[in-house]
Parts: structure tokens; sequence; C-alpha cells
């Protein structure tokens, strides 16, 4: 679990670049359009590194794999869905488009992981 809060940590460091990056870097060279696809994969990185910490730290307090899977599809949804939206953003690939629903979906997966886990632990 050390490991999955230093990723989360990290996660979040990363989110707060990428927002000033945006805030500063991009503001001139994006359109509007694509300068709000990649602040809400700023934003969904961000919620969701919060949400790692608060796993690890859930996990210290009732120990179950629903949680440590839970962490583990909320990683990949970080990755898939907010690195795809930062890669449409700045490459206009298309292509990158489709992943993010998937990434989205590793979200949803993440969250009802955590609520069977608080289900599974309420006595």
């Amino acid at each position: 679990m050390k490991i999955l809060l230093s990723l989360a940590a990290c996660s979040a460091l990363i989110s707060v670049v990428l927002g000033a990056f945006a805030a500063h870097g991009l503001k001139s060279k994006l359109s509007e359009t694509l300068l709000n696809t990649f602040q809400t994969g700023v934003q969904y990185q961000m919620y969701h590194s919060l949400a790692l910490i608060l796993l690890v730290i859930l996990y210290r307090q009732m120990p179950q794999s629903l949680l440590f899977y839970s962490a583990g599809f909320m990683f990949a949804g970080i990755i898939l869905f907010s690195g795809s939206l930062y890669m449409l953003a700045l490459t206009q690939i298309k292509w990158f488009g489709p992943i993010t629903p998937i990434g989205g979906v590793c979200f949803i997966v993440g969250w009802a992981l955590l609520a069977a886990a608080a289900l599974k632990g309420a006595s």
C-alpha cells in the first residue's frame, strides 16, 4: 500500500502541474474546447488521486481485497480517461477519443467496488 500511496501522491502532483500548464502554457495555444477537454482530464485525475489516498486509509482500517481492486481500477481510469483526454487535446488525434469511455468505465467499477467493500465491511 505504500507504493499505491506514493502513486496517488505523484498523480495528484502531476494533476496540479498539468492544471498550471494548461492555465498558463496552453491557454493561447489550444481552442477553448480543447482546453476544456484538457481541464476535464486534470479534474478527474485529481478527484481520483484523492480517492486513491482515501482507499489507502480505508485499507489500513479494514483490509479487503475489494479495496485493493477498487484502487487498481481507479488508477487505470486515471491513465485511460485523463491520459486520453490529454493526448486528444494536445495532438488532436481523434482515435484517443474512444479510449476515454474505457477509462470512465474503470472509474465506475472502482467506485462500485468501494461501495461493495463498504457493504461487506459494515456490521
